[in-house]
């Protein structure tokens, strides 16, 4: 069975795998992390539809992201330690429509160590929480799409498109960036993976009634 979650703020991935798995007694598995302080789709196989996690987790994701201008953190989100604060400049709607659009087509992005990537078989959250920093080798992802939504001071809120492995956290870091100044996500929204939409997604307290059908 393939599910189409909405994993609450606050969760891990694994949080909602564990508990699926309780209700359900068999094998879950996710296709694709969605960070703790993140919401929204959160694709589950149970069984043998576990094999199918690989080709879904490679489809095209869906965000909607709010970003915080003016002071950033070492997780690049709202749950970490405020390490920076920078002057905000005066910033139009037109300047920043072209900022946005500057990061469609392929990026490179060095994952955070705050992040769930494996490194000789370690979670890079796990040597972070240590205080182990360690070189991350640059990736190449693709941005499909990216569109101004609001900006609110100190806010910037965006809708973007993109391919998988693509870190969201780091993609706002970067638009701060161009923008002149420094800034971490507080909210994250994931809307769709693939075909499957958030509008169509069911919460964890329904999955009983849904296995019992």
């Amino acid at each position: 069975m393939i599910l189409n979650i909405y994993k609450p703020k606050g969760w891990t991935s694994f949080d909602v795998v564990k508990k699926i798995r309780n209700i359900i007694n068999t094998k879950v598995g996710h296709g694709g992390t969605l960070d703790p302080f993140a919401e929204g789709v959160l694709i589950i196989g149970t069984g043998v539809d576990t094999k199918s996690l690989a080709k879904i987790s490679n489809a095209e994701k869906s965000y909607i992201a709010t970003l915080v201008l003016g002071e950033a953190t070492d997780t690049l989100d709202i749950e970490g330690n405020y390490n920076i604060r920078k002057k905000i400049p005066k910033l139009s709607e037109s300047k920043i429509k072209n900022v946005l659009k500057s990061f469609i087509g392929e990026n490179c992005q060095i994952p955070p160590m705050y992040s769930a990537k494996k490194i000789n078989g370690v979670r890079l959250y796990k040597l972070a929480r240590k205080n182990i920093i360690i070189e991350r080798k640059p990736i190449i992802v693709k941005i499909f799409s990216i569109k101004f939504l609001a900006y609110n001071k100190p806010e910037l809120k965006f809708a973007v498109s993109c391919s998988k492995g693509t870190y969201i956290r780091v993609l706002g870091s970067d638009i701060a960036d161009k923008l002149g100044t420094v800034g971490y996500l507080n909210k994250l929204i994931r809307t769709n993976v693939g075909k499957y939409k958030i509008k169509n997604s069911m919460k964890i307290e329904d999955i009983k009634d849904q296995c019992k059908s």
